[in-house]
């Protein structure tokens, strides 16, 4: 039998050890869930339990990461777009206003 090949991605900066292996790992698994809402459950020593339920902010935007390299913060998010509103035809703008 053939043993199995497995290759080690090389880590640039010291944080990660190198017996760490996500080459199985899944970007994202989790993301439609955690934007969609999650329950949290904790036990406590005495025996109650506390339930509690995390929506994400109303308004909230995710930005995706490829696009996060390039606007790290709101900032740089919101200029970008301020930039873009004049592009927009005059309908657009008007409905967006009303909203």
């Amino acid at each position: 039998m053939k043993k199995a090949v497995t290759k080690r991605v090389q880590v640039k900066d010291n944080d990660m050890c190198a017996e760490y292996d996500f080459t199985g790992g899944v970007r994202g698994k989790h993301f439609k869930a955690m934007h969609a809402g999650y329950t949290i459950t904790i036990h406590k020593a005495d025996g109650t339990t506390v339930v509690k339920d995390v929506m994400p902010k109303e308004g909230a935007v995710v930005i995706e990461p490829d696009i996060r390299t390039y606007f790290p913060y709101s900032e740089s998010v919101n200029r970008a777009l301020r930039c873009l509103i004049p592009l927009l035809s005059k309908k657009q703008r008007i409905k967006a206003k009303r909203v």
